[in-house]
């Protein structure tokens, strides 16, 4: 399984994620390097939700660090944007 980014609107704003599919059933969010956290389809497979940050087994990427300092969006996965984000990988497919 190949990572793919994808583009969400976010505020006034648009912004590029790294999708990595994971064999265990869920997509890891990958934004500037690091794991925002990662989302599945709900059981109902019209939905999705955000996968608890227990569940999410790192590997070689380092979690996320917000850095409001930073030049770049703050990203939070809220309901909406985990909405957005599981609308881009079902297009992707």
């Amino acid at each position: 399984m190949e990572a793919f980014n994808i583009r969400i609107g976010y505020g006034e704003n648009e912004v590029t994620l790294t999708i990595l599919p994971t064999s265990d059933g869920y997509y890891k969010v990958i934004y500037y390097g690091g794991i925002l956290g990662a989302v599945r389809q709900e059981d109902d497979m019209e939905s999705w939700e955000e996968v608890p940050d227990d569940e999410i087994i790192a590997g070689d990427l380092p979690l996320y660090k917000h850095d409001l300092t930073a030049d770049r969006l703050d990203v939070v996965l809220d309901e909406i944007t985990v909405k957005r984000i599981g609308e881009e990988i079902m297009n992707h497919h």
